[in-house]
């Protein structure tokens, strides 16, 4: 059999026609309609060329159709996503190609194969199916620590997001999840009048710009295991804020960014009206205000180009008004109702309060918050690499009071 590997543009053309030629087909059981994410993909490979030979899956693309098994299938869609997740990090961690944004892409171009590909699966098996490649493609499978080391840390990273805005935005937490995946930092001191060595194992992971993965439970499956078994000592989630570095101390409960997920998804929330998220279908529980426990002191003396904030300050909803204040505590908080938590009324703030909240509620003893890096415009490696040293830098620092 001849393997074919089709360039995205062609592939984008194909698979976009297809939905008339074969729709239908008797031989294509499933078929399902691209999302808003997928449909960019056009038009990125066209401003963004170097997207086009990142990643060769030619040899799944020729086996596709062959392959009927429901099991056999999902087994190839966990390998292509295991592949794409290692060939990613290897390129970043290399210095060939240290951009998180050809990972994002060649994502959804593997999504967009797939529904748009005449198969042999139903509706549900499809959907299982892209959730396996997804989740794989993200390193959900490759979070097992394997080095000796005296500390774990784990990570999370986000896609890049706003993309009507600007289609070649990046987002340094991505880069960092592939960047330090895998690797082991090490802090030497002076702790508690003793000179210490102390060495930890990263691990991260990719998470989408999705308000429907989060309502679904993304953050509460991904890191239940962790705080039920106390099993790792630190818990960071990064992502995209303003122009210096912002420690989260106060994250909110409600959402209220009027900017639409990465399907342009808009919740309806603003301000004046602040929404509670979903877990499950039911109302998000919890207090509207939670506290992030992650060793700020020492992190704010890493070294670096950018100012590291404690940042306290948050919104609140006053007489019907949103209302700017700076807390001091999360006493000062009781009884106030949130609008933007330290880290703003989008997804950044939301991961923060899901993840803490589900550590509370666990009774889990780990260090846990949110990191904003600051902002770039489109890619900007020298301001990456920048980015990416002071994180390594706090990290590195954390080890001393964990």
């Amino acid at each position: 059999m001849t393997l074919v590997f089709y360039p995205l543009a062609v592939f984008f053309i194909a698979i976009s026609t297809s939905f008339i030629t074969n729709a239908t087909s008797p031989s294509t059981i499933a078929k399902t309609e691209l999302t808003i994410e997928e449909l960019r993909l056009e038009k990125a490979q066209q401003v963004m060329p170097m997207l086009n030979d990142y990643f060769d899956w030619a040899a799944f693309q020729g086996s596709w159709l062959q392959v009927s098994d429901f099991a056999l299938a999902q087994r190839a869609m966990n390998k292509l996503g295991d592949e794409l997740w290692q060939f990613s990090k290897k390129q970043a961690q290399s210095g060939k190609i240290v951009d998180d944004r050809p990972l994002y892409w060649t994502r959804l171009a593997v999504h967009a194969f797939i529904k748009s590909t005449k198969n042999n699966f139903s509706q549900t098996e499809l959907a299982s199916l892209l959730e396996s490649f997804e989740k794989s493609s993200r390193g959900y499978r490759d979070m097992a620590y394997v080095k000796s080391t005296d500390k774990r840390i784990f990570l999370t990273g986000f896609d890049p997001f706003l993309l009507d805005r600007n289609l070649k935005q990046s987002n340094p937490s991505g880069l960092a999840a592939l960047l330090l995946d895998g690797k082991i930092i090490k802090y030497s001191g002076i702790i508690d009048g003793v000179k210490k060595t102390i060495t930890a194992e990263i691990n991260t992971v990719m998470v989408p710009v999705r308000y429907a993965d989060f309502d679904q439970g993304e953050i509460e499956s991904l890191l239940a295991p962790f705080y039920a078994l106390n099993s790792v000592d630190l818990i960071a989630t990064l992502s995209m804020g303003r122009s210096d570095f912002d420690l989260e101390h106060f994250p909110g409960l409600r959402r209220s960014s009027t900017a639409p997920d990465n399907v342009n998804i808009y919740t309806g929330a603003n301000k004046a009206n602040p929404l509670v998220p979903s877990l499950l279908k039911a109302p998000l529980m919890g207090d509207e205000f939670v506290l992030f426990s992650l060793p700020y002191q020492a992190m704010m003396q890493a070294k670096g180009k950018y100012k590291i904030n404690d940042n306290r300050g948050v919104t609140i909803l006053a007489s019907g008004k949103a209302k700017d204040i700076t807390a001091n505590s999360l006493a000062e908080l009781k009884g106030k109702v949130s609008v933007q938590g330290g880290g703003g009324g989008y997804l950044s703030n939301e991961i923060s309060y899901r993840s803490i909240a589900l550590r509370n509620k666990l009774g889990s003893s780990i260090p846990t918050g949110h990191i904003h890096t600051p902002r770039i415009s489109g890619f900007d490696a020298k301001t990456n690499q920048a980015i990416m040293g002071q994180i390594e830098a706090m990290l590195v620092q954390a080890l001393a009071e964990i």
